[in-house]
């Protein structure tokens, strides 16, 4: 069943993303007066097919891993003398420039479109408050102590733990300063904090930004009281219930669910664990040996039963939304934050600050999709956005085959007042299909290794 999620919340995202970065090809298209045969989602044998009055075909494809809008166009068959002036490259380098830039754009303002309903939609969540600081630490030999509510980084506003994470990625392979602004409370003064990067998390695979400053974040005292078992799980074969209480796990009196018991379980994943707990008044010694599950690359153990539910105390929480009018704005600014992140992320990349190793593939996508699914409308909705903005920055890369490479040659061609040979056209197509490629492999090989590991 879970795999199942994970496919329908995958073709659901990447079907969403490439209609859209195709009909923002088409529809600039019909407006520069391009004849448009046919409109593909998906690659491979079609799965259903039907045409307009205009003689365009619409086809659902068998392989939902990108799509296309084949053009008018006589470079690539002959044309109608009728047809001509419908013909793409008979059009001025203008409306090419307009045809093959409307792709990205279309993804960026699926983009905004995302984060504008998540802004209008408003999210609860827990405020960036500091636990335990690791001793010896970035964080702690500047002075940080658990109970700080992080408000920005380096001048920007922090008010989630996502935020947090996003502007710590921004400094990853940098050298120099990072500067924090927390304070302690709600009515705490706040104060600035400076902290010391030196080839911070450089090559660094998979880095955890907040981790590695010596950071944890602030979690309430949880009675490690059960709530709920799953009948085929390994609680329930240990002969755990609902109710009982976990009192010792191997001896080590235990109290907190997030800070001893969760660990425990995760770090045993195939090893017998002796539990103690109270039940309806009396004590019992029960054997837990926790399954084995893989998460972020590592073997886990869970045992298929949860706690009874708690809330976090009021003062913890921060409530963040805005009306349709003032969420215009911050979706804009967020897309246009998130397009920065993402180039700044390449450039890195290619220098070496950042792992290549971080390049994910289709599997890694599919996880994601399938997991911000399972994790709300919010979740997925931005999920959607942020691989919405890495499709329409990978597409403006100036490398042939990508419409960046496209927009290159158009305009060279403006520029020149003719078009480049086809000579070199073809040379950048050979050279630009044989990057992509050997990227894509690197990426696939990459989520394998994940796998694997």
């Amino acid at each position: 069943m879970d795999l199942l999620f994970t496919l329908l919340a995958t073709v659901v995202a990447l079907g969403l993303l490439v209609t859209i970065h195709e009909y923002g090809h088409f529809w600039v298209a019909r407006r520069c007066g391009v004849k448009v045969l046919r409109f593909s989602i998906g690659f491979g044998p079609a799965l259903y097919s039907w045409h307009d009055r205009q003689g365009t075909e619409y086809v659902i494809a068998g392989i939902p891993l990108g799509g296309y809008v084949k053009m008018l166009d006589e470079r690539e068959s002959p044309v109608p003398e009728q047809e001509l002036d419908q013909a793409f490259n008979r059009k001025s380098v203008k409306q090419r420039i307009a045809i093959v830039a409307a792709g990205p754009l279309a993804n960026f303002l699926l983009a905004i479109l995302a984060f504008w309903i998540i802004a209008v939609l408003g999210i609860t969540t827990v405020a960036p408050v500091t636990g335990p600081v690791e001793p010896g630490s970035i964080a702690e030999r500047a002075g940080m102590r658990e109970g700080l509510e992080i408000l920005e980084i380096d001048g920007t506003a922090t008010p989630t733990w996502h935020e947090v994470n996003l502007q710590l990625i921004r400094r990853l392979g940098e050298t120099g300063q990072l500067q924090l602004l927390a304070r302690e409370g709600e009515g705490g003064a706040p104060q600035s904090y400076t902290l010391q990067l030196q080839s911070w998390l450089r090559g660094a695979e998979q880095p955890d930004p907040v981790a590695a400053l010596g950071l944890t974040s602030w979690k309430p005292a949880v009675p490690p009281l059960i709530g709920q078992i799953s009948p085929d799980g390994a609680a329930a074969a240990a002969g755990l219930q609902a109710g009982d209480l976990i009192v010792a796990i191997d001896g080590e009196p235990v109290s907190d669910w997030l800070v001893d018991v969760v660990p425990a379980i995760q770090a045993s994943a195939g090893q017998t664990l002796e539990l103690t707990v109270e039940r309806e008044g009396g004590i019992r010694t029960l054997a837990l040996t926790p399954a084995a599950r893989e998460q972020d690359g590592r073997l886990i153990g869970f045992i298929g039963a949860g706690i009874e539910a708690f809330e976090w105390p009021e003062h913890m929480m921060r409530s963040i939304s805005h009306n349709p009018l003032t969420a215009i704005p911050v979706a804009v600014m967020k897309t246009w934050d998130m397009t920065a992140l993402t180039l700044d992320s390449l450039k890195k990349m290619v220098t070496g600050l950042v792992s290549a190793k971080n390049l994910s593939g289709p599997i890694t996508i599919a996880k994601v999709a399938g997991a911000s699914a399972k994790s709300g409308v919010e979740s997925f909705l931005g999920f959607i956005a942020y691989l919405s903005i890495s499709l329409g920055v990978l597409n403006l890369l100036p490398i042939p085959v990508l419409d960046g490479g496209h927009l290159v040659y158009y305009v060279a061609e403006w520029i020149r007042g003719k078009p480049l040979s086809e000579r070199i056209q073809g040379w950048g197509l050979q050279i630009g299909l044989t990057m992509i490629v050997g990227v894509m492999l690197f990426a696939i090989y990459n989520d394998i290794s994940r796998l694997g590991s």
